[in-house]
């Protein structure tokens, strides 16, 4: 589950125009509403059905090794995707971002189910990245853009609604056409599902663009744009020698670590990586949560896999609960009179993912049951419900309007940077341990692979989530 926040265009280019009245499926935004709901299903699916299939994917491709890879390479690219996209925006309006950005993630998809080997598939992975990036900050452009303020929470409500089903439906799906067809349709059969919404969404769309059109082509920031290309490449280069672990990895990772620090200073607001109170800790507990939770969950299916000797389906289940009580924790944080904890609601919320990650490393206990891993998942969703949905909600408390839009950049480019480099170090953590030899592993119980690779990609997310809880009380500025 990626987790989308707010774009990073300057409020003041998104028009108010008047307020004609009706929700939002009311025949004026009917096709649009079904049109951006099922953008959002098409992406849910795609994420869900990836994490069921990896293992398999990467197995037949001799490619374990590489498996954080697979995952991190998404990121990396969205990270420069992001910028860009919100430029485009505020510069062309959604439309052209929109609809390049669903059609470069359907060449990644293509690219990836037809890969002869790892590399390539990663590539594929790497331009669906970029294609994913481009199309969340448009849409929620769209949504600024078209709809009154008043219908805007019921649209972000779908938003996150829609990964419901695809949270029960996809591994059950993946799994079936893993085992059936085989890995590859996974990827190969999701283009046409992004030909539906194309089609309903793009009248709609069309005539959104005509009756609000951009107020100010602004250029784009060179500087922005080179800094984010400056993260993703360094971030690349971070994890590839990562991966390499000798003297020869010394050299891409000085040159990452180079390109990387600058760009992030740039891109986040000053503090943020030493957790200033107030904003900068809310901007980089957003990317602490999201970091911990996905490069966890990432291994998972593989774990259950290997050393439960869990078929495709069943793995991918294994994550479904989280899907569910992510929705019941962002209700419970929107309740009221919530508001008065809110602090205590993103503490909370990392020592429930802390005790959900380490709750599913007990299953490498061949006496725990196999469920243990589902139920502490449940957990952890509840715990994401609340942390991310409150850090959001406090974001924009802590920004004056004039920097609404900058501000909600750094949260979504702080969720890139914490998968990025907290599902790299889980890959390198992986290869130093030996998970590459688990490709040798028979489809029954890992007998071949020691679990010790898994448990120490866990223990080390439980402990990221716990230092999240730590920092949870600088939140509140100083008075």
């Amino acid at each position: 589950m990626t987790t989308a926040s707010p774009t990073s265009v300057d409020s003041a280019s998104i028009p108010t125009g008047s307020d004609p009245g009706g929700g939002v499926m009311s025949a004026r935004y009917r096709a649009l509403t079904l049109g951006i709901v099922s953008v959002v299903l098409v992406i849910a699916f795609e994420a869900t059905a990836v994490n069921t299939a990896m293992p398999t994917a990467a197995r037949q491709l001799d490619g374990l090794q590489l498996y954080a890879f697979a995952f991190s390479g998404y990121f990396t690219t969205t990270l420069f995707a992001l910028v860009v996209s919100g430029q485009w925006c505020d510069r062309r309006g959604p439309l052209r971002p929109l609809f390049t950005g669903i059609a470069v993630f359907g060449v990644g998809l293509v690219v990836a189910g037809t890969a002869p080997g790892m590399w390539v598939f990663v590539a594929g992975r790497a331009i669906q990245g970029l294609g994913g990036g481009l199309v969340i900050v448009a849409l929620y452009v769209v949504v600024g853009r078209a709809y009154p303020e008043r219908l805007r929470p019921a649209v972000f409500a779908a938003f996150s609604s829609a990964w419901v089903l695809p949270s029960i439906v996809g591994p059950l799906v993946s799994g079936a056409v893993t085992q059936h067809l085989g890995w590859r349709w996974v990827f190969l059969a999701v283009p046409a599902l992004i030909l539906l919404p194309l089609a309903v969404m793009g009248p709609a769309l069309t005539r959104s663009e005509r009756e609000h059109p951009v107020l100010r082509g602004a250029d784009f920031d060179r500087r922005r744009t080179l800094l984010a290309a400056m993260a993703a490449v360094g971030a690349g280069l971070l994890q590839y020698a990562g991966q390499r672990r000798d003297l020869v990895g010394l050299v891409p990772g000085i040159a990452g670590a180079a390109l990387l620090v600058p760009a992030v200073l740039g891109l986040l607001p000053k503090g943020t990586l030493r957790a200033g109170r107030g904003l900068p800790t809310v901007i980089l507990l957003r990317g602490v949560a999201a970091g911990a939770f996905f490069a966890a969950e990432a291994f998972i299916p593989l774990m259950m896999t290997t050393q439960r000797g869990f078929s495709p389906t069943l793995a991918g289940l294994t994550l479904t609960s989280g899907g569910l009580s992510w929705a019941l924790g962002s209700w419970l944080q929107g309740r009221p009179g919530a508001e008065r904890y809110r602090g205590a609601m993103i503490r909370g919320g990392f020592v429930l993912t802390a005790v959900a990650i380490a709750g599913a490393a007990l299953v490498l206990v061949p006496a725990v049951p196999s469920w243990t891993a589902s139920v502490a998942w449940g957990v952890g969703g509840v715990g994401m419900g609340l942390t991310v949905a409150s850090v959001s909600v406090l974001m924009m408390r802590l920004s004056a309007p004039e920097d609404a839009g900058a501000n909600s950049a750094a949260l979504q480019m702080s969720d890139a940077l914490g998968n990025v480099l907290l599902t790299g170090l889980a890959g390198v953590l992986f290869a130093a341990l030996g998970g590459g030899s688990l490709a040798a592993a028979h489809e029954g119980a890992g007998a071949d692979g020691s679990p010790g690779a898994f448990a120490a990609i866990l223990l080390v997310m439980a402990a990221v989530a716990v230092l999240g809880a730590l920092l949870a009380g600088r939140v509140r500025a100083r008075s």
